[in-house]
């Protein structure tokens, strides 16, 4: 069978990747996508033009994305590979809870400041054994490199007002509404000398991020009401068990809902977290070979659409 890979571009002045959502404040490039360039894709390139004909894929941010908009256009597709997502549930957004912690930056405690872990060991997709180009598994294991803290300092120091390119910045554009300056408003407080409590949730923000973007918690409450039929068999999510960027979390939350036996319909979908010799694959993982075979990251993840394609 003949298909159509397209990979989509889309840069924002927030980030190199727009999340193909409608967002407050990147635009309304959800409704672009699926409404204005797929069909003229699918029109000019002699493409199917229907949703059970239309699979989606990614890893990381594109791991979001593919399940997002499965979960968002449920009947605009039939199969999303989403590997290593970011945060697919809010209840772990990476190491933080929006629903009941109080400060993004340090555990909640009324007797030490500990504070939250952002980014562990290293980014193991191009590891390799040392003094080779043979792919490895990343080493070693449980580091901290850094806060969830010191992440953001950076990246306020390279653009005040969400405007640094970077990774929590981007969450808070994408998933957040405007302030009232018109930038995106923050989650939690980022200026230590302001008049808030640094580090502090914006609980207001909080909520309207779960509103709209918190997909498990859309599943939960719309499964058992129609969603569930047209999902069932349709999401198929892999993550490491030591993802960098706690993504894991997330995941485990995930699938901790999907594993109920009383599910109805079933999820019937996968959910897997990888791991290779009792240890966790980092970022970013996207499941074993076709074969089982168990392989670096470095090498997987060049096997997106060889893996994937024949089973959509």
């Amino acid at each position: 069978a003949r298909a159509l890979v397209v990979t989509l571009n889309h840069p924002t002045p927030f980030f190199d990747d727009s999340y193909a959502v409608d967002s407050a404040n990147v635009g309304p490039y959800g409704s672009a996508i699926l409404k204005e360039l797929l069909p003229l894709v699918e029109k000019r390139y002699r493409g199917i033009g229907a949703g059970w004909a239309r699979g989606l894929l990614g890893g990381s941010t594109g791991g979001w994305e593919a399940f997002a908009m499965q979960v968002l256009y449920p009947d605009a597709f039939n199969f999303a590979v989403a590997a290593c997502p970011d945060p697919v549930g809010f209840a772990s957004y990476t190491t933080i809870n929006l629903y009941s912690d109080r400060n993004a930056y340090f555990y909640d405690s009324a007797f030490k400041r500990t504070p939250r872990p952002g980014y562990r060991d290293h980014y193991s997709g191009t590891a390799t054994v040392p003094g080779t180009s043979t792919p490895a598994y990343g080493s070693p294991y449980g580091q901290t490199t850094a806060t969830v803290e010191e992440m953001n300092r950076r990246e306020v120091v390279l653009g005040p007002r969400s405007r640094s390119c970077g990774q929590w910045d981007v969450w808070e554009a994408v998933f957040g509404p405007r302030g009232a300056d018109g930038y995106p408003a923050r989650l939690f407080c980022k200026d230590p000398s302001g008049d808030c409590e640094y580090g502090a949730v914006n609980k207001s923000v909080a909520s309207q991020w779960v509103e709209r973007f918190d997909m498990t918690r859309r599943l939960k409450q719309q499964w058992r009401h129609g969603l569930g039929e047209k999902l069932s068999g349709k999401l198929h999510v892999y993550v490491g068990g030591a993802d960098s960027f706690f993504l894991t979390n997330a995941v485990m939350d995930l699938q901790d809902w999907a594993a109920q036996p009383t599910l109805q319909p079933a999820f019937g979908g996968e959910i897997e977290i990888g791991t290779h010799g009792g240890r966790g694959y980092e970022h970013c993982f996207n499941g074993y070979l076709p074969d089982g075979t168990v392989a670096p990251n470095g090498i997987t993840r060049e096997l997106y659409v060889q893996k994937f394609l024949p089973r959509m």
